[in-house]
């Protein structure tokens, strides 16, 4: 399943968590953690989207545009 883990074992985990958090601060937690699986894949694929560095001006002038709408894109 998940690198190794059963069943069995995602169980355990989730009654300790369960036991260590509550069920109050579950759905806090949840959300959490999806918000920084989110980031750390708009993250990589931002790293894997940059255009290479190169000294020609109207590629740099292109580049920045296209950084410049996607962070406009993103933030709204």
């Amino acid at each position: 399943m998940l690198g190794g883990l059963g069943v069995p074992e995602l169980l355990i985990i989730l009654v300790v968590v369960l036991i260590i958090f509550g069920p109050k601060h579950l759905p806090q937690l949840g959300s959490s953690l999806g918000k920084t699986v989110k980031n750390i894949r708009e993250g990589m694929a931002s790293t894997s989207d940059t255009p290479e560095k190169t000294s020609d001006p109207e590629k740099i002038e292109a580049a920045d545009v296209v950084d410049v709408a996607e962070e406009k894109t993103s933030s709204e």
